[in-house]
């Protein structure tokens, strides 16, 4: 079966949702090494893929839309920061849901940046979606408020972000946006860690090599998913990785949950159901 854009946007996005919790699960094992030091690995093994596929491909490696690719690439980088440091503090369900708040960000600057419209609709679901991050929040009284503003940060810079990638969708290939990721973070977090360095070792240095390809696959997922339409579409789709989280807190961290934690994560799991059934209505209409 054919999949139309919209179609492929949703499944590129649940692609890049599950690496993007997969990287997560070994960040989060890796709590022993600096933020900036796994960005710094993850970047160098990035930058070494993006640059072979761009060299096979024939294609430019410094890209088309220059200004917004470094907007991307330094908001990206600002983003992934600060949430590896809330990710690496706090429970995964926590950092994870508090990053989701990205999507609100993303569909209020996309008003901005990219003159998207919204449905009025939408913005009951993402204020559902807030509500259930507030909830969990709000229940777990190991979740101080400097990391929760930590995160929330972090979720502005993605929003920037993901917005920058749109206004690439028509310049430049996926590699090529994703490239500028590794391209800014490789020398600035390369600086940082001849500050603060922690030496691998043992089974570190594999789970390293699994958090860079799999980055990689998640950003190029990502990228197409944002180039195959509006960006507060696809973006809800992110939320699912919340459910993810809790998933892998659970049997893999041993991280409990209240019963409001539950409801919580139900609600965000309602309000991106609400939001891809607007989409539905909307295209049959049109």
């Amino acid at each position: 079966m054919q999949l139309t854009s919209p179609q492929k946007g949703l499944v590129f996005m649940l692609i890049s949702t599950t690496m993007f919790a997969l990287v997560n699960t070994f960040v989060k094992f890796l709590n022993h090494i600096p933020a900036h030091e796994l960005i710094f690995f993850r970047s160098i093994i990035s930058l070494t893929l993006c640059i072979i596929t761009i060299k096979k491909m024939g294609l430019s490696i410094w890209g088309n839309n220059r200004k917004w690719l470094v907007i991307r690439g330094f908001a990206g980088v600002t983003a992934l920061t600060l949430f590896f440091i809330t990710l690496q503090n706090i429970s995964l369900a926590n950092a994870v849901s508090i990053q989701y708040l990205s999507p609100l960000f993303t569909a209020i600057l996309a008003i901005f940046l990219l003159k998207e419209k919204v449905k009025p609709a939408q913005w009951v679901y993402f204020a559902m979606a807030i509500l259930g991050v507030v909830i969990i929040k709000g229940f777990d009284k190991n979740l101080s408020w400097f990391y929760l503003g930590l995160g929330v940060l972090s979720s502005i810079f993605a929003g920037l972000a993901y917005n920058a990638v749109r206004k690439c969708k028509d310049t430049d290939k996926p590699v090529q946006v994703v490239l500028y990721f590794p391209l800014i973070a490789t020398p600035i977090m390369a600086v940082w860690c001849l500050f603060d360095w922690v030496q691998p070792h043992g089974w570190d240095w594999l789970f390293l090599l699994i958090i860079g390809a799999g980055t990689q696959v998640a950003q190029i997922y990502m990228t197409k998913a944002l180039h195959s339409d509006e960006t507060s579409k696809v973006t809800p789709v992110k939320y699912i990785g919340a459910i993810y989280a809790i998933l892998i807190g659970y049997f893999v961290f041993d991280e409990r949950l209240l019963l409001l934690n539950i409801v919580g994560i139900f609600i965000i799991v309602a309000a991106v159901l609400l939001n891809s059934g607007v989409h539905k209505i909307r295209r049959r209409v049109n």
